[in-house]
């Protein structure tokens, strides 16, 4: 090609490329245009959203507001409701105080004389032992103090012959409410009584001298000078039999425990009644109980006294004293008397319980657990025992 062809070639050529050039700005222009609109198009929808979701953080505030103030008209209702509920159990406790007391256990004088004739036609025979238990206290292993709950004295125990887990509380010398705890655990931690269940006896009681024995609770009952024994079902609270002690001018048992004249004790041996009479005010007084009749089977004259004794316990047909002062000092195990005559008094050993608060209101004895349940000036402590085996005389 000559050169005057490329000289005609070029002008055609410069053109095509203005009209390239030409093109490509146009479809810049269009994407920049069409970016430009979905840039405004995303910001007016942030600032829907934006909108949208303060209008919902508002929304859920007041809500939250709302919840918050029917949580506390709630909680005022509940707490009214607990004010009621207390309320509501004190009248029904006042109600039940007005009611009329229910009638008198009918005494057969006739059949009480018998009794009494026939346990002084063997008072102070030897024992014919039901058991081979043969163990005796040698000392306090350990003791737990579980809380302080109640009065100054009172009375804390299991049952000391069935397998139930139940605490029961006397709480007080004088009443007719004992409060039942499901289980140690739930005794130990709550201490508001309204936490327990209540069983409300058809007679008050007197005295710390209560047991809970196989399913029944063996209580004191005072009636004008005598005292009744009641046998009282506990599921389904009801008076199963009640018999007066038949024992004459009876005196308080213990010395420094004036308001106990029978303590109703069990051992691996069954039931015992621990008693004092103004015909030897000066020493203690034991007999053995029939569980299912309250009868009396057997009395014994003791040579334990009665001035500065606490409390008292049987193990094994043993009865074992425990002596204080009137300034508290340590209790201790000082006069223990066997039945069956196989432990001698020098052979016992002299079993001290260490000092606490004052001086023990009860001291129950479970044979199933080998420890005993005490009341220390309101608070509740456990002896495990330490045993040995009795030398025979």
């Amino acid at each position: 090609m000559g050169p005057w062809r490329c000289l005609l070639l070029l002008p055609l050529l410069a053109l095509a490329l203005r009209a390239q050039q030409q093109q490509f700005m146009e479809y810049v222009e269009r994407r920049l245009t069409l970016l430009e609109e979905r840039i405004s198009q995303w910001h007016d929808q942030s600032s829907r959203y934006s909108t949208e979701l303060r209008d919902f953080k508002n929304q859920v505030l007041g809500m939250l507001e709302a919840a918050e103030k029917e949580r506390e008209a709630m909680r005022t209702e509940v707490e009214s409701a607990a004010v009621r509920v207390d309320r509501l159990e004190r009248e029904v406790d006042y109600l039940e105080t007005q009611n009329p007391a229910p009638p008198c256990v009918e005494v057969d004088e006739t059949l009480m004389e018998k009794q009494v004739a026939t346990a002084k036609q063997r008072k102070n025979e030897k024992y014919t032992k039901l058991t081979d238990c043969s163990d005796t206290i040698a000392s306090v292993r350990a003791m737990k103090i579980l809380k302080r709950f109640g009065s100054t004295s009172g009375l804390w125990t299991k049952d000391a012959a069935g397998s139930s887990e139940k605490i029961y509380v006397f709480d007080g010398t004088a009443n007719d409410t004992v409060y039942v705890f499901p289980r140690m655990r739930e005794f130990t931690l709550f201490s508001a009584t309204r936490k327990a269940a209540r069983i409300k006896l058809p007679y008050p009681w007197v005295g710390t001298g209560h047991l809970v024995y196989d399913g029944h609770l063996y209580y004191i009952r005072q009636q004008g000078l005598s005292f009744q024994v009641i046998k009282f079902n506990l599921a389904n609270r009801t008076v199963v039999d009640s018999s007066v002690f038949p024992a004459e001018e009876q005196i308080p048992v213990f010395g420094l425990s004036p308001f106990t004249y029978i303590e109703v004790a069990a051992d691996e041996e069954g039931l015992w009644a621990i008693y004092a009479t103004k015909e030897d005010e000066k020493n203690i007084c034991l007999a053995k109980l029939d569980p299912t009749s309250l009868d009396i089977e057997q009395m014994w004259d003791t040579p334990c006294p009665r001035e500065n004794a606490e409390g008292a316990f049987v193990v094994c047909g043993a009865l074992h004293v425990v002596y204080n002062t009137r300034l508290p000092s340590r209790s201790r195990v000082q006069c223990v008397f066997d039945v069956s005559g196989t432990l001698a008094p020098e052979d016992a050993s002299l079993v001290y319980f260490p000092k606490r608060y004052g001086s023990h209101s009860s001291m129950k004895y479970s044979p199933r657990e080998r420890q005993v349940y005490a009341w220390d000036d309101g608070y509740q402590i456990i002896y495990r025992m330490e045993m040995k085996k009795k030398m025979e005389v």
